[in-house]
Parts: structure tokens; C-alpha cells; sequence
């Protein structure tokens, strides 16, 4: 039962960044907006804390490995675009179903994965998981966007010169 709770909320989290995500691309991005996002999610590695959420060396190379996997098709599909009042994330038309397959891919694995795992070790490598999926994305993207950021500087600049 808690394991079909569990598949429901993760549904319902990935409507809510397919929803957070369209909102975000109508206001400019900054710095802070990109990395913010895996600081708050790292609070989560708390639950380490407690034995029942513990996993093996092993199984969390497999998760972190799986979670750079995903962050791959993350990064290809995210990028910026300079407007008059600022830098803004451009809308990819394969998101939506990037955000799907990704969280399809995920459910499929959680089911299979629980018939050998505990809850608690599950729990705890998919957070691994989430956590190597948006760290690698969430810097790429930083990087992106100081690079843009770094070029109007440059231009502004050799404007005033």
C-alpha cells in the first residue's frame, strides 16, 4: 500500500515541476533561481540518519549512476536565450516529454526494485537518484547561464568604450 502511495506522490511531484518549470520561463532567470533548488533538496539527506533509509556503497554508486544518466537528457534539453530584460530559460518542446519518460522509467524501476529491496533502502536510492539527476543538471545549467551572463558584460563593456 505505502509503496503505491509512494508511486502517486512521485506523479504528482512531476506534474508539479511540469508546472513550475512553464511558469518559470515567463520571468528571467538568475543565478540564485538555478542553484537553490539542490541546496533546499540536500535538507533531505537527513533521512540518512535513520537506519531504515540506509543503503549499501554499492547501491548508492547505482543510484548517483542512474541519476547522472537522467541528468544527460536534462542538460541537453535546457538552455537560455537572451532577451531585452534579462536571460531566460528556453521552452524545449521535448521537455513535457522528457519530464514523462523520466518519471515512467522511474516508476517502472521503483515497482520492479521493490520486490528485492526494502522500502526504506528504495526511499533512500531514490533520493540518491533525484539528488545525481539535479545537481549535474542544476550545475550545467549554471554554467550555461554565467557563460550568457558573461558575454553581456563583455558586450556592455565594449559599448561604453
Amino acid at each position: 500500500m505505502l509503496l503505491y502511495l509512494s508511486t502517486i506522490a512521485a506523479v504528482f511531484m512531476g506534474v508539479a515541476v511540469f508546472i513550475i518549470r512553464l511558469k518559470a520561463a515567463k520571468k528571467p532567470v538568475t543565478a540564485k533561481k538555478i542553484f537553490l533548488p539542490p541546496i533546499f533538496m540536500s535538507t533531505g539527506a537527513f533521512m540518512f540518519l535513520f537506519p531504515y533509509f540506509r543503503v549499501t556503497p554499492l547501491e548508492a554508486l547505482e543510484a548517483l549512476v542512474v541519476g547522472a544518466l537522467f541528468s544527460i537528457v536534462l542538460i541537453k534539453t535546457s538552455s537560455f536565450e537572451q532577451k531585452e530584460d534579462g536571460i531566460y530559460l528556453k521552452a524545449s518542446r521535448a521537455f513535457p516529454f522528457i519530464l514523462i519518460g523520466l518519471l515512467v522509467l522511474r516508476i517502472i524501476m521503483k515497482l520492479a526494485l521493490s520486490t528485492t529491496l526494502e522500502l526504506g533502502t528504495l526511499s533512500g536510492m531514490f533520493w540518491i537518484l533525484a539528488f545525481g539527476m539535479i545537481v549535474p543538471w542544476r550545475s550545467a545549467m549554471l554554467i550555461q547561464f554565467r557563460k550568457i551572463e558573461k558575454g553581456n558584460a563583455s558586450a556592455q563593456s565594449t559599448q561604453m568604450a
